[in-house]
């Protein structure tokens, strides 16, 4: 486990722990690490399960699917990034996304009950590790909030522009690289992939966007406080 401390140290879920007190938790909850090839699954819907998911390398999506390959993204995952934490903090629930490879990748499961139980020596590095938990787990709630908040718009357009600017406030900047391809994000924005280019070809005629691949750049107007400082 050694090997993946620089990336454990940049995790919120080990914030303030140093890498012995990192290395005695991993031990504490049983971490196993695991590889598995793009495309495979590493949670299915309709799974209950008891640990929880810390990408080390590659990435993975959260999705979920319906029973004709439907697909809706939930989120996307990099190294540093957890899966699956509410369901393995809440024993017996039944899991309704599924966890699946975006490239090849390495995950260091967690067994989350075991930080839920009083820790026989009352370690101050347990204590902190619960209040990241409940850090993480609000995190993901405003993840899954903002993506509410997208979908929730009336048209592709918007749906768009919504998800663009909530990028562009939240890296203060107006030219960044979203972490989705042209099909994942009309997943992850419940959105057919055909209206969507169509729709960002408009709106780069008229001079509202930049975009190459996965990079954008956005254009407001200068009587607009778009909030965000350049």
């Amino acid at each position: 486990m050694k090997k993946y401390l620089p990336i454990l140290r940049t995790s919120p879920f080990f914030k303030g722990l140093t890498d012995n007190e990192i290395l005695s938790i991993l031990h504490c909850v049983n971490a196993a690490t695991i590889s598995r090839k793009r495309d495979s699954y590493i949670f299915r819907a309709g799974e209950s399960t008891e640990v929880m998911g810390l990408v080390v390398l590659g990435c993975v999506l959260v999705i979920q699917e319906d029973l004709w390959g439907h697909r809706n993204i939930l989120s996307k995952c990099h190294a540093g990034d957890f899966f699956g934490e509410p369901y393995a903090a809440s024993p017996g629930a039944v899991l309704n996304v599924s966890v699946v490879a975006d490239e090849d990748c390495e995950i260091i499961l967690l067994n989350v009950q075991r930080l839920l139980v009083s820790c026989p020596t009352v370690c101050d590095h347990h204590q902190k590790l619960i209040r990241n938990l409940v850090g993480v787990l609000a995190n993901k709630i405003l993840i899954l909030n903002d993506k509410i908040t997208h979908v929730g718009k009336r048209t592709t357009r918007d749906k768009l522009l919504s998800y663009l600017s909530s990028v562009s406030i939240r890296q203060a900047s107006l030219s960044f690289d979203i972490p989705f391809d042209r099909q994942q994000l009309a997943d992850y924005l419940c959105i057919d992939r055909a209206a969507m280019s169509s729709e960002i070809s408009k709106l780069q005629k008229e001079g509202l966007i930049k975009t190459n691949r996965n990079h954008f750049e956005l254009t407001v107007c200068n009587d607009t406080d778009s909030g965000i400082k350049m």
